[in-house]
């Protein structure tokens, strides 16, 4: 079915298939494993992916905690950043262990702290040695194993003429190690100059390099990542790829995925009632308070679900101050309801 990638190592190929057409990207600070919980209630099939975890944090610090997540998260990928292969593919053994779907190389985040570890966007100046990478983790598992990163980086590498040539070369050498699909955000990463932020916005989109870049490897599978915010938009960009990956629009605006579901997947799917979702969501914060976890980093999650409607900004300057409270509850959300009903 156009839209599916069936992806999978030549031992098997026919035993993981995920619906890609619909992504949630891996985001630093957000996508934490009760942010995913949050957006599963909206969306049941979009693939969800981890925030990026460093392999070494996992080989050598506390991975069941780490790499903890709920079975209700499903489909989610976990991304890792890290360019030492026996690491990558011992922290790959254990993400599969723990019950990922998918393993994910970052080539992509351009930030300085990521760059002096040699990982992330930097890499793109060396496929030989992500292609390793990419060969020592599908060896550790039999889930697929992509890879997300940039159109190119700036600089270019010395004997690189251009964008695209850097591009071509880097999709090329790490396919020849297995890699069948490629995330790929539409955008340069300026090494040096830019902040994180800066680097999703500032450079300019070009989605057409993208595009022939699909034309050229049509064996390979492509989901396009950078600046999609509209069901419009993820419509648009499925004539030409396997799926759409959205970041900060799904997370500020967390609905649409619940929009897309119902216009991408499932056009006979009823969409779900807000109110609802929150009543779902105080339940799982219950047990995880019950376990420990601060009620702050769950209640944030929750800020961009009334987006657009009447009341968000008092919704979410009252779950703001409560779920600050040392003695705040999580039915604080229940209560902020009541905003949003009066508002209505």
């Amino acid at each position: 079915m156009k839209g599916t990638a069936k992806i999978g190592s030549d031992r098997c190929e026919d035993s993981v298939s995920l619906d890609r057409r619909i992504c949630v990207a891996p985001m630093m600070d957000y996508t934490d494993r009760h942010c995913r919980y949050f957006l599963r209630l909206l969306t049941p099939s979009a693939l969800l992916y981890t925030e990026m975890i460093t392999a070494a944090a996992l080989v050598r610090g506390d991975a069941r905690r780490l790499l903890a997540f709920d079975a209700a998260e499903h489909p989610v990928a976990l991304q890792l950043g890290g360019s030492d292969p026996q690491e990558l593919a011992k922290a790959a053994a254990l993400g599969a262990a723990e019950g990922y779907d998918e393993i994910n190389l970052n080539c992509g985040c351009p930030s300085d702290r990521v760059r002096s570890g040699r990982f992330g966007a930097c890499l793109m100046a060396e496929p030989g040695l992500v292609a390793d990478c990419v060969s020592a983790m599908r060896e550790a598992t039999t889930l697929p194993v992509t890879v997300k990163c940039r159109i190119a980086i700036d600089p270019l590498p010395t004997g690189v003429s251009g964008d695209y040539e850097l591009l071509t070369r880097f999709v090329a050498t790490v396919a020849e190690a297995g890699c069948k699909l490629f995330i790929v955000h539409a955008r340069s990463a300026v090494l040096g100059g830019l902040s994180p932020k800066q680097n999703r916005e500032v450079p300019p989109l070009r989605y057409g390099l993208v595009e022939q870049l699909r034309r050229e490897f049509p064996g390979l599978g492509f989901v396009v990542n950078g600046g999609v915010c509209s069901v419009a938009a993820v419509r648009s960009h499925l004539q030409q790829f396997d799926g759409v990956m959205l970041g900060r629009e799904a997370y500020h605006n967390p609905y649409v995925l619940a929009l897309l579901h119902r216009e991408i997947v499932a056009g006979d799917w009823p969409l779900p009632v807000r109110e609802e979702v929150i009543e779902r969501y105080v339940a799982y914060m219950h047990v995880r308070v019950g376990e420990g976890h601060r009620l702050r980093a769950m209640a944030r999650h929750a800020l961009g679900l009334y987006a657009g409607l009447p009341g968000v900004r008092s919704w979410r300057r009252f779950v703001l101050e409560r779920c600050s409270d040392a003695a705040g509850s999580a039915d604080l959300l229940l209560d902020a309801l009541r905003i949003v009903r009066s508002a209505a």
